[in-house]
């Protein structure tokens, strides 16, 4: 039986992500952020600093931004987290390994997020902090999971039907099992990752190294990407098979 969803829950959720986006920010500017009423957007305010999610800034004019609940029910959910728990380890052993910063991440609704980091401890090392957005498009960590996924959900993610080169793309990342993006979103650095897969075979994160262009020449793009797809595969509960549609192309 199909359930009736809340217009006025998704309304207060993207009230939230538009707050945490642009905060500090007035009842105007979320309105026209969202292209939503004014009076609708004051509903949904209210609602958020009832529970304790949002607050007005101490000087004036009045602004809307989030409180420190988030962090709270962030770090709760990412405790818990099963999966993060199991990596620890194998991301800390890989860092060891390689010397390089290693990233745990996962797909979002229309983009990857960082769910862990562990720090590289050389004294010039990348750092992204956990929580940041990690675009699909000319991301080692797009690359690495968009060709095992369905071609709605890729669509969803890169906005658009993945054209020809991002195809030839996704083949060349399903014939090594590792994907590299090289100075693409910051000039200074390279990443590599190979993706983590549930029991269907869809991936469910990817394991990133992330580290100076210096330290990670192509001539060690092999060695480090079969110690990527081994630290993938000790997480992984299937060994993924490319969804039939895009096999096809």
């Amino acid at each position: 039986m199909s359930v009736k969803r809340s217009q006025s829950g998704s309304r207060i959720l993207a009230v939230l992500e538009a707050i945490a986006s642009h905060q500090p920010i007035g009842v105007r500017a979320l309105a026209r952020v969202l292209d939503e009423d004014k009076s609708a957007i004051q509903r949904a305010l209210a609602t958020l600093a009832d529970s304790g999610w949002i607050r007005l800034t101490r000087d004036p004019p009045a602004r809307w931004e989030v409180t420190a609940h988030i962090l709270t029910v962030a770090h709760a959910a990412l405790g818990s987290n099963d999966l993060r728990q199991r990596a620890r380890p194998i991301l800390e052993r890989l860092r060891d390994e390689t010397g390089e910063t290693v990233l745990l991440a996962v797909p979002d609704i229309r983009n990857f997020v960082v769910a862990d980091v562990i720090e590289s401890r050389q004294m010039l090392r990348m750092v992204p902090h956990v929580g940041i957005v990690v675009s699909a498009l000319n991301t080692a960590t797009g690359r690495a999971m968009l060709p095992f996924m369905n071609r709605e959900r890729q669509i969803s993610l890169l906005g658009a039907e993945p054209d020809a080169q991002q195809l030839e793309s996704f083949e060349s990342t399903r014939a090594r099992g590792y994907a590299v993006s090289e100075g693409e979103i910051n000039v200074a650095a390279t990443n590599l990752a190979a993706p983590i897969f549930e029991f269907d075979g869809t991936p469910t994160a990817a394991i990133v190294i992330c580290g100076p262009k210096e330290r990670l020449p192509p001539s060690r793009y092999d060695a480090l990407g079969a110690q990527i797809i081994g630290a993938a595969r000790e997480l992984s509960h299937s060994t993924a098979t490319p969804p039939a549609e895009t096999t096809r192309l």
